[in-house]
């Protein structure tokens, strides 16, 4: 992988030395003139982005044993990389490639991201869901409960490419729009295709597949997504045509939460909410527990938000309603009765529900990453000392604080 590059050891009291200046200054973008500084990051640089290509050994439980393999350990500051290296191991049992940093810049996570591709982040093995467009639009809903996923790309055959995504949105506008009273049937959702519900209904919100290259990078990703103002981005290969993956900010800040450790951690991860200014503080959308179910559908349509907090009459949050819960609507076969309240329709899930994952303001970044990211969540709900809601911050607002904001990119507001 790196056959073409010879390093010779250097250690932090010599990171001057004659072999190391000449190797990072022969790196893109160095010129002769650079300083020590320069040179230290831009080694750092090159060998980052390469220690985390596809195939690198991540596991640290490994990086000791290294007597009979050529490796280098990259140490930046706090983090170590271990990976393959074309340098033989003549004297010491395990050789070590020291680096000192300087303090972490605060676009450390953006680096990382243009670092890695979108392909790093598809599993080795996964669930790929993808629905023809002459499918019944209820099968297709039905299907993605079935298959206990939450969109799916759909196909055109005689286009021979996919033509968009099918989401719980989708089957949430199709209530909003059609439905009527319990005794009516929804006539829509039960007779049509997905390409009539496409070609039809969708015509005045109708918009191209937005979708990515394996090959992009991460940072492209976070990007598509905050921009779009979607939460499923499919991967899908330029030469086959084929879907690989469906990227969601989820995936992506979990995959950039598992090398956090790893890294040095920016100042801005040290600070509260409050202070950052994250998050959604005015007109935040909410509902009571005895908030009809259409009533709820229709804030989610008309304030394209994707959950709604359940405030009690005190004002406490007690719950918390989002689109994946409506989906429960077509698992049970309950869509054609709207009428029925909240409390009534979150009974399905008392079982296992946890309760509402919330914060303060006046807790850290870092604090705020490690808490979604345990709970599997797309928001958290800031509440003040009486558990009276203050705002929500979002899997959105997070990865554009972290990725975005230090390259100078507000996707949010474009």
């Amino acid at each position: 992988m790196l056959s073409n590059i010879r390093v010779k050891c250097v250690f932090k009291d010599c990171i001057r030395s004659a072999p190391y200046a000449a190797f990072a200054q022969s790196l893109p973008g160095t010129s002769s003139d650079s300083s020590a500084l320069n040179c230290v990051r831009n080694v750092r640089d090159f060998l980052y982005r390469r220690l985390t290509l596809p195939g690198s050994n991540h596991n640290r439980s490994v990086y000791l044993k290294v007597s009979v393999e050529y490796c280098v350990l990259f140490l930046g500051s706090h983090y170590i990389f271990p990976v393959r290296f074309l340098l033989p191991l003549k004297v010491f049992s395990s050789f070590f490639f020291l680096l000192t940093a300087a303090e972490p810049e605060s676009d450390i996570y953006m680096r990382f991201m243009k670092s890695h591709k979108c392909y790093d982040i598809v599993p080795t093995s996964s669930k790929l869901v993808v629905f023809d467009t002459a499918l019944q639009v209820k099968k297709a809903f039905f299907a993605l409960v079935a298959n206990g996923v939450r969109a799916a790309p759909l196909w055109d055959t005689e286009k021979q490419s996919f033509v968009g995504m099918l989401t719980i949105t989708d089957f949430i506008i199709i209530l909003h729009r059609y439905y009527k009273s319990p005794m009516v049937q929804i006539y829509e959702l039960e007779e049509h295709k997905l390409e009539t519900w496409r070609e039809v209904y969708l015509q005045a919100t109708f918009k191209p597949l937005v979708n990515i290259s394996p090959d992009a990078s991460l940072f492209d990703a976070v990007y598509t997504l905050i921009k779009n103002k979607i939460h499923r981005l499919p991967v899908i290969d330029p030469v086959t045509g084929n879907a690989l993956y469906i990227l969601t900010h989820k995936r992506i800040l979990k995959f950039l939460q598992l090398f956090m450790c790893e890294m040095p951690k920016p100042a801005f991860m040290k600070q509260t909410l409050g202070e950052l200014g994250i998050g959604t503080y005015h007109e935040i959308a909410f509902i009571h527990p005895d908030t009809a179910i259409i009533k709820a559908l229709n804030i989610f349509v008309e304030r394209r938000v994707s959950a709604l907090p359940v405030v009690d009459e005190s004002g406490k949050v007690v719950d918390i309603y989002s689109k994946f819960d409506v989906i429960n609507l077509a698992a049970e076969k309950t869509y054609n009765n709207l009428d029925i309240t909240v409390t009534q329709a979150l009974k399905h899930r008392s079982q296992y529900f946890e309760g509402v994952m919330k914060c303060h303001k006046m807790e850290t970044m870092g604090t705020i990453v490690d808490r979604i990211v345990k709970a599997e969540v797309h928001r958290l709900v800031v509440v003040d000392e009486r558990s009276s809601i203050e705002g929500i911050v979002s899997l959105s607002d997070i990865l554009q604080a972290l990725v975005l904001s230090p390259a100078g990119i507000d996707a949010q507001h474009r």
